[in-house]
């Protein structure tokens, strides 16, 4: 049953008011608001008027700040149904709260947790009061005075970024207290669901399917299993029945084991395969797990859904004449054209809310992969059907990010359970490609001169607990991962990277000159519309932008430096050689300078799939209201750059290359196994007059070069790629040809035409 719902919470300046025991709140003198579960304490009070109701507008957010200290009890009564019989436990299932949490059932502690992104089961079957009035507390301490509570080594104090010394010792997400794509929010709160059940004593502790090989048209597959049995059936003839059923193909495999854990290979006929989204279909077996005693009776069951296939990461230490970083799915590279994935929102409770319109725009922007970034939490298993059932790949980070943290054993313990949990409740979806040990502090070492191979968690702590619990699957230690070969060589030589660096032009030396075979972040910043800018920022702050507070901390600067104001302003200027005076022709111009950059990060990657392995851009969507790189802003609208990605990222597209030897290559990007035929005719988008036209045939997964259109470095515009392939379907590109700067009023009319 849940327990979500309204609740009642109580708060006050940490230890200010002694609470000998949960049952004396009432009368203790402390502040009491009602308060909803799952939440987050402040959205709770912007409800109940100590904070504004909007906390996104302006600067409210900061208002949040003075209950960093505070301490929160949450209560609730609730009637508790006896267990169903004695082969059942009552447990209490918390599945996340944030974050150093005392739980209190009738006034009796019961457990506590210090970890806001792994559930808390609680076993209440001796605590509960049946069929009658049961109370519940939920005490969470400060994260902010505990942080400030730990030892911080001279390793930790010399090497950190944001000034966040204190998180890195609590396990809270990252991006909490503060990063350059949101505000400093050190939430506290009961943020997923509540639920009391009755749980079986004897039954699965996990079942776990793996495809271990492909043979023609056939799979070996793999049940890894744990259990808890009777004591009368062990080490006796168990029956394991496993069945499946997908589509039309059926299999049944029978096998006695005396064990009550291990593993039971088995062939599945004509396999139906899971692929990746444009190179087949996403098929799901629904599959059950019957284990029969001697006696005939049906001691353990289970049903669920898997799906088939098998992954490889071939990736090289160091890119240096060739190199590595490819995902091959059931024998066949991926190229991969996906984005990174960041927090739904500041206040976790409301991510859920927000996944269905999340699920639409990475369904229709066409990603293969999407990157779970390591300053987030981890998301539910909603995200992962979605990623399922679509063929989209999950890159999952490990939630640490950007900083060095504690090299201890304490550290380490507490590091281990989260990744075993974390692990263990995610190995089993098809679409989890790899697990990476975090983001960025290989990168973040080796800019110190410090080798990253040091970093006992991503070389010991994470592979070791990967090797015991999901020993299938690739992993690397960072991304991007720095090997001790690569440390030695430098930053040119690194096989995949995040492509930041100056955020200049988008074609400038920094971008076109990376070596890097596979490309995990980059981005460039897009202004959202007037729409949404009037929705967080105040009237009198919505322009000019330069020397203003509330545009710097919505480009999530919470020291008023206006530096990410300014670089989006400079990127504007760069393309158009001007900044437009007023707030709609300033964000049309952003919005242009974004999309026009994004199509060419991917392009690039897409026009050499026989040397790199693919790109996942920054970002699709932002989690609060700002300046950022994100495709679609807080509320859900969408910058230019969707649709110019959505184009760039078509299983085929037909693009040109940058110039050389005098003109462009027009060349076919195939990410399928298919092959494409079809006209193709590209004209100038001014005048109508034809450059190049031809029939062509496009192998699959490869690059197929049509041609060439002669052309000078003096010449400037703006090419349509217009092409209908064999079975009528038609489709366009564009191609923005010559050097900045470029008239803004012109590409304004180009847009025009591209709608038409």
């Amino acid at each position: 049953m849940t327990l979500n719902g309204k609740w009642k919470l109580y708060f006050s300046p940490q230890d200010s008011i002694k609470i000998i025991s949960p049952l004396d709140l009432a009368t203790s003198g402390m502040n009491s608001i009602p308060c909803t579960v799952p939440g987050n304490v402040e959205l709770d009070l912007a409800e109940n008027g100590f904070l504004p109701k909007d906390l996104f507008m302006g600067e409210n957010i900061r208002q949040a700040e003075k209950y960093e200290i505070y301490e929160w009890w949450y209560e609730t009564e609730f009637d508790a149904p006896a267990p169903p019989d004695s082969e059942h436990r009552m447990v209490l299932d918390f599945k996340a709260v944030d974050c150093f949490a005392e739980y209190y059932l009738n006034g009796e502690k019961i457990g506590e947790s210090s970890n806001m992104f792994i559930s808390k089961e609680l076993d209440v079957t001796d605590f509960l009061k049946y069929n009658q009035k049961n109370i519940l507390h939920v005490n969470i301490k400060s994260a902010s005075i505990k942080g400030s509570e730990y030892d911080i080594e001279p390793n930790n104090a010399s090497f950190v970024w944001n000034q966040t010394l204190s998180s890195i010792n609590v396990r809270k997400a990252p991006h909490s207290y503060g990063w350059d794509i949101f505000p400093r929010a050190l939430s506290a709160g009961i943020w997923r669901d509540v639920e009391l059940n009755s749980k079986k004593i004897y039954d699965f502790k996990y079942t776990y399917f793996v495809l271990t090989e492909i043979k023609g048209n056939n799979g070996m597959a793999r049940l890894i299993y744990d259990s808890k049995i009777k004591p009368e059936y062990l080490y006796k003839d168990l029956q394991f029945k496993i069945t499946g059923v997908c589509n039309d193909n059926k299999f049944e495999h029978i096998s006695f084991r005396k064990n009550n854990s291990g593993h039971i290979d088995f062939e599945i006929d004509n396999i139906c395969l899971w692929w990746p989204r444009n190179y087949g279909k996403q098929d799901m077996y629904d599959i059950n797990i019957e284990v029969t005693a001697p006696d005939g009776k049906i001691i353990l069951e289970k049903q669920l859904v898997q799906g088939f296939r098998t992954i490889e990461l071939r990736n090289s230490d160091i890119v240096k004449d060739g190199g590595s970083f490819d995902f091959i799915v059931n024998g066949e590279k991926i190229m991969i054209a996906g984005t990174n994935w960041v927090p739904m929102d500041v206040y976790h409770s409301r991510d859920k809310e927000r996944y269905q319109k999340a699920f639409e725009l990475a369904d229709e922007i066409g990603v293969n992969m999407i990157r779970c970034w390591g300053g987030n939490v981890y998301e539910q298993q909603d995200f992962f059907d979605f990623c399922n059932e679509k063929g989209i790949l999950v890159w999952q980070d490990f939630s640490m990010a950007c900083h060095n943290y504690p090299q201890n054993e304490s550290f380490f313990k507490t590091l281990s359970e989260e990744v075993i949990w974390v692990v263990s409740q995610y190995r089993h979806n098809p679409s989890l490609a790899v697990w990476a040990g975090d983001n960025e502090i290989d990168l973040m070492l080796a800019h110190r001169g410090i080798n990253p191979d040091n970093n006992k968690i991503t070389r010991q702590i994470i592979p070791d607990i990967l090797y015991r619990f999901d020993p299938h699957r690739p992993y690397i230690p960072s991304s991007p991962y720095i090997s001790e070969e690569a440390f030695k060589l430098g930053s040119k030589f690194y096989p995949e990277d995040h492509l930041w660096g100056p955020r200049d032009y988008f074609k400038s030396n920094f971008y076109t000159t990376s070596n890097a075979y596979f490309v995990s972040e980059t981005g460039y910043h897009g202004c959202p519309s007037r729409k949404s800018i009037e929705k967080f920022i105040e009237a009198e702050y919505i322009w000019p932008y330069t020397d203003n507070p509330q545009w710097n901390l919505h480009s999530s600067d919470q020291d008023n430096r206006d530096h990410r104001t300014m670089l989006m302003h400079k990127q504007v200027l760069e393309l158009f050689g001007e900044v437009p005076d007023n707030l709609d022709d300033y964000a049309i111009a952003s919005q242009i300078s974004q999309a026009e950059a994004k199509k060419f990060f991917i392009e690039r990657v897409r026009a050499k799939m026989s040397t790199m392995g693919g790109i996942i851009w920054w970002n699709l969507l932002d989690g609060w209201p700002q300046m950022s790189d994100a495709v679609v802003d807080y509320y859900y609208e969408k910058k230019l750059a969707f649709d110019y990605i959505k184009r760039s990222s078509r299983d085929f597209i037909i693009m040109i290359d940058e110039m050389g030897d005098w003109g462009h290559r027009v060349l076919c990007a195939n990410s399928s196994l298919k092959t494409f035929k079809g006209n193709v005719k590209i004209t100038d988008i001014d005048s109508g007059e034809i450059f190049f036209k031809t029939d062509f045939v496009a192998n699959p997964n490869s690059n197929t070069t049509l041609g060439k259109i002669p052309l000078m470095y003096s010449a400037k515009g703006m090419f349509l790629i217009e092409w209908t392939l064999d079975n009528g379907e038609k489709y366009f590109n564009t191609y923005l040809y010559g050097s900045p700067a470029f008239s803004f009023k012109q590409y304004k009319k180009w847009l025009e035409k591209m709608k038409g």
